[in-house]
């Protein structure tokens, strides 16, 4: 047990920079391969660090001023961000509606995963502590993002695709409902994918970013573990609960009111239209 009493290790500046060195191997490689990414490697690696670190200060002044409206305005942003990220990966034409059902989505799916967690589970005291809502609000929402976007993107391909398929249906007397189920299915499926898969390794193929955290701050590898499996359980809702109503409320932008079918345009930055 001495290894967990030892002191902290802690990363000075300029071993932050050597650290920044490894970058240059994705670098290298998409040179040697002329993948065209070195640019967008080299930017995005710029804006991460830069983004981390002032993220880092400003938690210290909310973490200082323990107020609970800075801890509430700092979710609030978090999802706003997360709604963006989501909708700008999306094709449709219409993202403004889409924007609103995206945020809607996270804003019930990952909020009320947080409100269980935090009040059941973690029981953080006061119920707004940001040692605990930030940085778990900020992994619940991240992967929500993930599963709001991809049951989006499959969604209107699925529609697409099964586009004679809904429109026979439809002439048949079924529901818009009934038509699309297929297609709402296939999206959800694919957009939980991951969090099936992530779950079926963790801790044997991977060792995940909270419990290796907890672990290199001195915390007991029991302790960690606990806390980690708190971690996937509600990513794992988070994703499912978000994944459901961005998939069930965007399906209806499919639809007019006359119950026919409607199959949104893609914008021209995807390089093809379809009317």
């Amino acid at each position: 047990m001495r290894i967990l009493d030892a002191p902290i290790e802690s990363i000075s500046w300029p071993e932050l920079c050597l650290a920044a060195g490894l970058i240059l191997v994705a670098l290298g490689i998409s040179s040697w391969q002329r993948l065209g990414l070195a640019r967008p490697l080299a930017i995005g690696a710029l804006r991460g660090a830069v983004q981390l670190l002032l993220v880092g200060y400003v938690l210290v002044y909310i973490f200082a001023l323990d107020r609970w409206y800075l801890v509430v305005a700092a979710l609030v942003l978090m999802v706003l961000t997360a709604t963006k990220a989501a909708v700008d990966r999306q094709a449709a034409s219409d993202r403004r509606r889409l924007l609103g059902i995206t945020g809607a989505a996270l804003f019930l799916g990952a909020g009320l995963t947080l409100a269980y967690v935090g009040a059941a589970v973690v029981r953080a005291e006061p119920w707004y502590n940001p040692r605990y809502l930030i940085p778990l609000f900020g992994m619940i929402v991240g992967n929500a993002m993930n599963a709001a976007a991809l049951a989006a993107e499959r969604l209107s391909g699925e529609m697409a695709a099964r586009q004679a398929e809904i429109e026979a249906y439809l002439a048949l007397g079924a529901s818009p409902r009934a038509a699309s189920h297929a297609a709402v299915r296939a999206a959800l499926r694919a957009a939980l994918i991951p969090t099936a898969s992530g779950l079926a390794v963790v801790g044997i193929v991977s060792l995940p970013g909270m419990m290796t955290g907890q672990i290199l701050a001195g915390a007991s590898p029991v302790g960690a573990v606990r806390y980690q499996i708190v971690v996937v359980f509600m990513l794992a809702a988070a994703s499912a609960a978000t994944a459901a109503l961005v998939a069930l409320w965007y399906r209806r932008l499919f639809f007019t009111e006359a119950e026919q079918l409607r199959i949104p345009e893609v914008r021209a930055a995807s390089g093809s239209t379809r009317s």
